[in-house]
Order: C-alpha cells, then structure tokens, then sequence
C-alpha cells in the first residue's frame, strides 16, 4: 500500500465546508482504499489529510488524473496556502468497513 498525509490550514471558519467538499465525493478513486480528515483539537483550522492506495502506482494514476485534479482545486480555495504533503509506503494500516462516519 501507498499513501500520503497532507497537513493543511483551512480558511478560518471553513473546516466543516472542507468536511462537505470530501463528502461530495462518494466513490473513493480506482485503487483508493480510504480517506481520512482529521480537525485538530488544539487548532481547529488545522487539519490532516491522508489517502492510502492499493499501490503506488495507482496513487500515482490519481493524482496524474483531471478528475483529482479538480478536487484539489475545491479543496485549495478553502485552504490559506498549499499543503504539505508528505507521501509514503504504508506499513502498517488496518480498516474498518463499517467505520465510514461524519461526526
């Protein structure tokens, strides 16, 4: 598996419109296995963002794609500057099908 985590600063005020944003996308990508935003106790315009992927290159083919290309784009309006991305080989990772949840 493959993945990365972004940490990001939402425009204040604009965390539960990032949340609506990646709701909107109901069909996780080809070879996505999940997706995960977590809002920070400590500063709640600051968020972590991390999509893990059956492999590399299936990371690769999305974020290659117009498609992803266009999610970003909704997400970077609501963020102050870029994300700092950070992409990596998953070693460890365990999932609950039924955890899907929007709190």
């Amino acid at each position: 598996m493959y993945g990365t985590l972004a940490r990001a600063r939402v425009k204040p005020g604009k965390a539960d419109e990032l949340a609506r944003v990646f709701e909107q996308n109901v069909e996780l990508p080809e070879g996505s296995i999940s997706v995960s935003v977590l809002r920070t106790d400590s500063d709640p315009d600051q968020v972590f963002i991390t999509g893990v992927f059956a492999s590399r290159e299936a990371y690769q083919r999305n974020a290659a794609s117009p498609e992803q290309d266009a999610r970003f784009r909704r997400m970077r309006e609501l963020l102050v500057a870029d994300p700092e991305w950070h992409d990596g080989e998953v070693i460890f990772a365990r999932h609950r099908a039924e955890a899907e949840s929007r709190a």
